[in-house]
């Protein structure tokens, strides 16, 4: 990453908080199945976080196997890609889809070391959605310092499970943020894919939120 803010921690916590989704209940609300991973995943983490800043591949390792299954990760890196991807070769498709996962990894579980919270709060309040298979939940994430962050999940459902497919944190749109790189990635590389996929480096400053982008949707 070249300027990723230590505040991507936010984003950290609330995602590892949503880990266990792969286990949700075919008839559980967004809110419930995200409000029972937070609960369950939060326990495991506190005790271990001195370890985990000591084992940073372990830890790594912990934060793909809690995100991979909740995150639609084909949909939302072809989000990202815009209005490329249709010129993009299936395999150009499969290989950012790659990269575009292990650098959110790799982000997180830096994220997770450097930022200091102290809780994960689902909300009660639920947002209104434009289908009926996509559903928003909003969480904050409190630091030591009492300062809370809020953030702002897009889930949609497929094949009866909820996945996130784009999220809003601190005010800021991840997915339009990284679809806006792409394009600009792609103008700068003369609209060269595998020059755009091998240099892939997001950059993501979560300190300069001003939530102008809260409600989007990307």
């Amino acid at each position: 990453m070249k300027k990723v803010s230590r505040y991507v921690g936010v984003l950290v916590a609330a995602m590892i908080g949503m880990g266990v989704m792969s286990a949700q209940a075919a008839n559980q609300s967004p809110h419930e199945v995200v409000n029972q991973s937070v609960e369950q995943l939060m326990s495991r983490l506190d005790n271990n976080q001195d370890r985990y800043r000591n084992h940073p591949d372990e830890l790594k390792s912990v934060v793909e196997q809690n995100i991979d299954p909740i995150v639609d990760w084909r949909y939302a890196s072809a989000s990202v890609m815009g209005k490329y991807f249709q010129a993009a070769s299936p395999e150009q498709r499969s290989r950012f889809a790659r990269v575009f996962k292990q650098t959110l990894i790799d982000t997180y579980a830096q994220g997770l070391v450097t930022f200091d919270y102290q809780d994960v709060r689902v909300l009660d309040n639920n947002q209104n959605t434009r289908y009926e298979d996509q559903a928003s939940v909003d969480m904050e994430v409190v630091a030591a310092n009492g300062q809370r962050y809020p953030v702002s999940y897009t889930m949609r459902e497929r094949s009866g499970e909820w996945k996130v497919i784009n999220v809003v944190v601190n005010g800021i749109n991840l997915g339009l943020t990284f679809r806006n790189q792409f394009d600009q990635a792609m103008r700068s590389n003369n609209r060269d894919f595998d020059a755009v996929i091998n240099g892939w480096s997001p950059d993501v400053d979560l300190e300069e939120g001003d939530g102008d982008n809260q409600k989007a949707q990307g």
